[in-house]
């Protein structure tokens, strides 16, 4: 009985063709998405660069506490991860 169906189940695998590949319906417009999204968390990162400096020179003049060196740190680690977020995928996927 187990034989049977081993065999069975090879010949439904073998009826399986090797399909052509073929862009999305909505691969355009996701396309579009995404690099609007690139767009945001590119500005975002140079806002909070920005914002963190100007934190930086706040607490420098004022000689508040030092949480700014933390926040220049974690902006510009923040933007390392997201510009090579792309290439991380594709050396993950392996294409």
């Amino acid at each position: 009985m187990i034989l049977v169906a081993l065999h069975l189940h090879e010949a439904v695998l073998a009826q399986v063709g090797n399909p052509t590949p073929e862009t999305p319906p909505a691969a355009d417009k996701l396309m579009k998405l995404v690099r609007y999204f690139t767009w945001f968390v590119i500005m975002s990162g140079i806002l909070a660069i920005v914002y963190a400096g100007g934190h930086f020179a706040w607490e420098k003049w004022t000689g508040g506490g030092s949480q700014s060196p933390k926040m220049v740190a974690g902006a510009m680690i923040g933007g390392l991860v997201a510009t090579s977020a792309g290439t991380i995928m594709n050396a993950v996927i392996g294409t």
